[in-house]
């Protein structure tokens, strides 16, 4: 009877783990193949539209997978509002009021739920437009694994334990990717996104004014570019003051290419996290080896994106489907 009991233990337990593994499956390309076959169609051509309109929502849409992605994982967190008593992520200073793109996925998923009633998640919408974004502006496609579930809880206060803030150098960016799972080199490549988009003069103006007790103005920037930089961005006086944008890549601002990287060799990265990339031993080869391979590149950064987007998702019966990208059911 023992051997029974045991027999009968080891079923159940192989059986619980079928189970457990069956509740929360992998992401799989294609997968609104048969359930929604014309989804990646309408985000790609709301997110082109859109882009056409505005060539910095690009930038915007990118940004946002990623900040969804550092908090609480993959899981559309990150357009969910505060309510009462409960401030969510996207009123954080890290996203508001510099995050775009909010109305570009309540778009696609309007659309969506009428062809689709609660099928698309809001988290694949941000992941799918993310890809959308970079090929519009970068030639970049690729394939990206779908089914991932939306999260019911946003908390402001879990923004700056998990994004990485422009003064972090290339030690602490580092020790930040991989908390999530990415190596160093996934993090020079998708650091690669700021050849698109712009930066508010707040993020970068203590590099040009009050650097430290030895330097006015920090070193490692180009004198040139810091002249430059000085006639967009008056020296902080108030709280008030208004808080100007200089685009992150001067040269194809509006393109995703490797010309990022050959802005770091001339000493011209925007932020701190930008140009220590190249000024860090242990990240300098990367960003060199990125600016004489930029098809490389390109291959790399589409690979790191779908890394990005398989992290802390949620699947199966985990999380919810939203009916609004804005608010849990």
């Amino acid at each position: 009877m023992a051997s029974i009991a045991a027999g009968f233990h080891a079923l159940a337990l192989i059986l619980f783990v079928s189970v457990s593994a069956m509740a929360a499956p992998p992401l799989k390309v294609g997968y609104y193949l048969y359930t929604c076959p014309l989804a990646e169609l309408i985000i790609s051509k709301t997110v082109s539209d859109a882009v056409s309109r505005n060539p910095g929502m690009a930038a915007g849409l990118v940004r946002m997978h990623f900040h969804d992605c550092f908090v609480r994982g993959c899981d559309a967190s990150v357009l969910l509002k505060s309510t009462p008593g409960n401030p969510a992520e996207r009123d954080h200073p890290a996203n508001n009021p510099s995050l775009r793109g909010f109305e570009i996925i309540d778009q696609a998923k309007a659309q969506l739920e009428a062809l689709c009633p609660m099928t698309v998640s809001c988290a694949d919408i941000i992941a799918f437009a993310a890809r959308d974004s970079a090929h519009k502006t970068g030639g970049i496609y690729y394939n990206v694994p779908a089914g991932r579930r939306d999260g019911r809880v946003s908390r402001l206060a879990e923004v700056p334990q998990n994004l990485p803030p422009p003064t972090f150098n290339a030690q602490q960016l580092i020790a930040n990717f991989a908390r999530k799972g990415l190596s160093v080199d996934e993090m020079v490549t998708l650091s690669g996104a700021h050849s698109i988009g712009v930066s508010h003069c707040s993020s970068f103006s203590s590099r040009l004014y009050a650097f430290n007790v030895t330097f006015a103005q920090d070193p490692s920037l180009d004198p040139a570019y810091a002249a430059y930089l000085k006639t967009k961005c008056p020296p902080p006086s108030n709280a008030n003051q208004a808080n100007p944008t200089v685009p992150l890549d001067s040269i194809t601002a509006n393109t995703l290419d490797n010309s990022y990287y050959l802005q770091l060799l001339k000493l011209r990265g925007l932020l701190t996290s930008d140009e220590t990339l190249y000024t860090s031993p242990s990240t300098s080869g990367m960003v060199v080896n990125n600016v004489k391979n930029g098809f490389g590149w390109s291959m790399k950064f589409a690979n790191a994106m779908v890394k990005m987007g398989s992290i802390d998702v949620l699947t199966g019966n985990q999380g919810e489907i939203r009916k609004l990208c804005s608010v849990v059911n």
